[in-house]
């Protein structure tokens, strides 16, 4: 009876933790680059025969959302182009997402410390996205 109880007390610890988010770059890296895979493939179905101008540079200023809403609302579509940039989004956001976890863990953990370089870190990526699409 003692060793049922025991294991019923177990808490969630850092052992598990680590399974998710070793689980989560894992599986986040193969979705992403299947959903990649399968726009490159709608991609050449529709537009394999056509031959790009590189000769012409195309600047496209938009801001972040209005990217974010061209692209979701292409690949609902089925437009290979945004099905491949959707890709690339996803495999953007799966070490993010990792780090989201972490800060969980280290507030779980009471490790104050490594929350604050946590929140360092999240502020650091937040900064970036915001001018790497400001100009």
């Amino acid at each position: 009876m003692e060793k049922s109880n025991m294991v019923q007390e177990e808490k969630f610890g850092e052992k598990d933790f680590q399974t998710i988010i070793g689980n989560l770059l894992r599986y986040g890296v193969w979705i992403s680059l299947s959903v990649a895979f399968i726009g490159g493939i709608v991609y050449l179905l529709h537009n394999g025969n056509q031959i790009e101008d590189y000769s012409v540079f195309k600047e496209n200023d938009r801001n972040i959302f209005e990217v974010i809403a061209a692209v979701y609302n292409g690949a609902i579509q089925g437009n290979g182009e945004s099905l491949i940039f959707t890709g690339i989004i996803l495999l953007f956001l799966t070490p993010v997402l990792r780090v989201l976890l972490s800060l969980f863990s280290f507030l779980l953990e009471k490790d104050y410390l490594y929350v604050g370089i946590t929140l360092i870190v999240i502020l650091i990526i937040i900064i970036s996205i915001s001018f790497g699409f400001s100009h």
